[in-house]
């Protein structure tokens, strides 16, 4: 069932600063529904004056935190950063810091309160990589105390998070880049020189796709996941604002740089498959002030798992992005396909790089500005609407042997979203019909 979302663009009332020796909480207060400000751009460079190694503060160190974890690992072997503490409710044991590389005599300090780990340890940068709905609270804490950020995407669960937390950083000085690790590929301006030199003539459309595999454990490995919200907190994730989210970001980066103030209004189709809150089949579409629409269709219930990627639409040929594999495919009228794969640029190294050298950020929080407009509307849809059983099967080839369910079809549909920017309802799918999905 499709809903229609125009964001609206006046200014909020002044957030106040905040206080560094207040409490840190482990989520944020829910979102209350606010006039939508329009969040000014971070400055760039900062440019202070770091001395090396840059100690650096973890917040959240398992799940995908252990992938930080490693990262941080191998730039301290370069000499660059110092792991000075883990955050984590349950400290990390030896061997989870072995697992990593770390060696006894590198054993950082552990402690579930962030804003007591920063002052302990007296980190420059902090990476959060912790549930969504912790983001801002972390975020503002961190900026009050002076100390940069590599944050998670998505950065809030909420447009009013999203606006405090930009707002904080800015006040605060600090150095924010949000964790699309999609736009630190060179890939990008390689496409954006395609687009603007006119190789596949004028762009008529971007479209997305992705088609994974998740099993019914992947719902339960923490509290928060599949979940919309807890109690009266937003949580908001579903395919499109977490799993997928850089199908979305990257497509609207393409588009219109991510900039918040270019979104006129958005189309949201949201359904579920598995018994969970949030949605895991869905397709949105993106109308922007300057150009064409923005179609993404995903889903975590595929028949097989697919690589995700990103078309460039124009009159004369398309620009097909596998972002995660940084590989570029270009078709175009009269000439034989080209196929590149390029280099990508770590986020956390650009960061460091913005603050010793005054390079650019990849990823300063206004460029996912339209990206979070995508999910105040999905905050703000219709709960997503659940699939009929007969539009779903049970397989038992996750990951263990582990059940998984299916939407058989799903893959073609993904894919002919992204190649005709159409919605789901628009592309024949008997239970995205409106009231068919809720009618079982």
């Amino acid at each position: 069932m499709r809903n229609v979302t125009v964001p609206a663009a006046n200014p909020a009332a002044p957030i106040p600063a905040a206080n560094p020796a207040a409490p840190v909480p482990v989520a944020p207060a829910a979102s209350v529904p606010v006039p939508l400000p329009v969040v000014p751009p971070v400055p760039v460079p900062v440019s202070l004056p770091e001395s090396l190694p840059v100690p650096v503060v973890l917040a959240g160190a398992r799940g995908h935190g252990r992938w930080h974890l490693a990262n941080v690992r191998r730039l301290q072997h370069q000499g660059r950063v110092r792991l000075a503490g883990i955050c984590e409710l349950e400290p990390l044991t030896a061997g989870e810091l072995a697992a990593s590389g770390f060696g006894p005599g590198e054993s950082p300090e552990q402690s579930a309160d962030f804003g007591a780990l920063l002052d302990l340890t007296g980190a420059r940068t902090a990476i959060i990589c912790t549930p969504i709905q912790t983001h801002t609270e972390l975020a503002l804490a961190a900026a009050a105390r002076g100390v940069h950020l590599l944050l998670e995407k998505p950065p809030a669960a909420g447009w009013t998070d999203y606006a405090r937390m930009a707002e904080g950083v800015e006040r605060a000085g600090i150095a924010c880049q949000v964790g699309f690790q999609s736009f630190g590929s060179h890939a990008l301006p390689a496409i954006r020189e395609l687009m603007t030199s006119g190789a596949i003539g004028n762009v008529t459309g971007f479209g997305a796709a992705g088609a994974w595999v998740r099993d019914d454990a992947y719902f339960r490995r923490a509290p928060w996941a599949g979940r919309r919200r807890i109690g009266t907190t937003d949580v908001v994730d579903g395919v499109l604002t977490n799993p997928l989210a850089h199908a979305v970001a990257t497509a609207l980066e393409l588009a219109c740089r991510g900039r918040a103030e270019e979104v006129v209004s958005i189309e949201t189709e949201l359904f579920r498959a598995h018994a969970i809150e949030a949605d895991d089949t869905s397709s949105v579409r993106i109308t922007t002030a300057g150009g064409p629409r923005v179609t993404v269709a995903v889903t975590l219930c595929a028949e097989r798992p697919g690589e995700p990627y990103v078309i460039v639409h124009g009159e004369r040929g398309r620009i097909t992005f596998w972002y995660k594999q940084d590989r570029v495919l270009v078709q175009r009228a009269g000439r034989g396909p080209e196929e590149t794969v390029h280099g990508r640029t770590d986020l956390l190294e650009n960061l460091l790089d913005h603050l010793e050298h005054g390079t650019p950020l990849l990823v300063p929080p206004a460029s996912t500005g339209a990206f979070m407009r995508v999910v105040e509307a999905v905050r703000n849809a219709p709960e997503p609407a659940p699939l009929p059983e007969r539009a779903w099967e049970t397989r038992h080839d996750g990951p263990d042997g582990g059940a998984r369910r299916v939407v058989p079809g799903i893959d073609s549909l993904v894919a002919a979203g992204a190649e005709s920017l159409g919605l789901f309802s628009e592309l024949g799918a008997p239970w995205a019909r409106v009231g068919e999905a809720a009618a079982s």
